[in-house]
């Protein structure tokens, strides 16, 4: 295992412990609804199967249509070019130093 996957597992298993993954989850899924990105996105895969006809059309057709553009408009809502992170990123390291010092300690303690 690489210590960016090991990193990245123990900041993930720190957020699920804290209750934070959920809440960032939520947070973003508000994000994404308020900038109009779902409905976008749900508006994207009706003219798929409009051009392509019900019949012809499988879930897999649609995520593999609608995958790199949910991305890339994502991106776009939050005013982020390719390989920037947008402000959603930053949310756990908020959330971490948020908590009270002994939460930031093992935080620090997992990174090392």
């Amino acid at each position: 295992m690489s210590k960016d996957y090991q990193l990245k597992a123990s900041i993930n298993q720190k957020l699920i412990e804290m209750g934070e993954r959920e809440r960032l989850k939520e947070l973003l899924r508000a994000k994404l609804v308020e900038s109009g990105w779902k409905d976008q996105l749900k508006a994207h895969c009706k003219d798929v199967v409009r051009e392509k006809g019900l019949e012809h059309v499988t879930v897999e057709d649609l995520v593999t249509e609608v995958t790199p553009k949910g991305r890339g408009t994502a991106r776009q809502q939050q005013g982020v070019g390719k390989g920037q992170k947008s402000s959603c990123t930053h949310a756990p390291k908020q959330c971490l130093t948020n908590k009270p010092p002994d939460h930031i300690a093992k935080y620090y303690i997992l990174k090392t």
